[in-house]
């Protein structure tokens, strides 16, 4: 039973990256798959300022939202 699944599980993860990579993938470019480009230095650093730092102030946020409820 759980070998069936392990293969089963194995071949859908190949037949994933083949497809991901004959569908669009041009390979070994830096930033490719990023959501937002890397092309403009200033750009970038605010961008990736605002995309990590609402992951981690999201939490504290949340928090302090909570703690101010009456």
């Amino acid at each position: 039973m759980i070998g069936t699944v392990a293969r089963t599980s194995n071949l859908f993860g190949r037949n994933v990256m083949k497809n991901f990579i004959r569908n669009g993938s041009r390979g070994n470019i830096p930033g490719e798959n990023l959501p937002f480009g890397i092309d403009n230095r200033y750009k970038f650093t605010a961008m990736f300022m605002v995309y990590i730092g609402s992951g981690l102030a999201a939490p504290f946020l949340i928090t302090r939202h909570q703690l101010l409820k009456k």
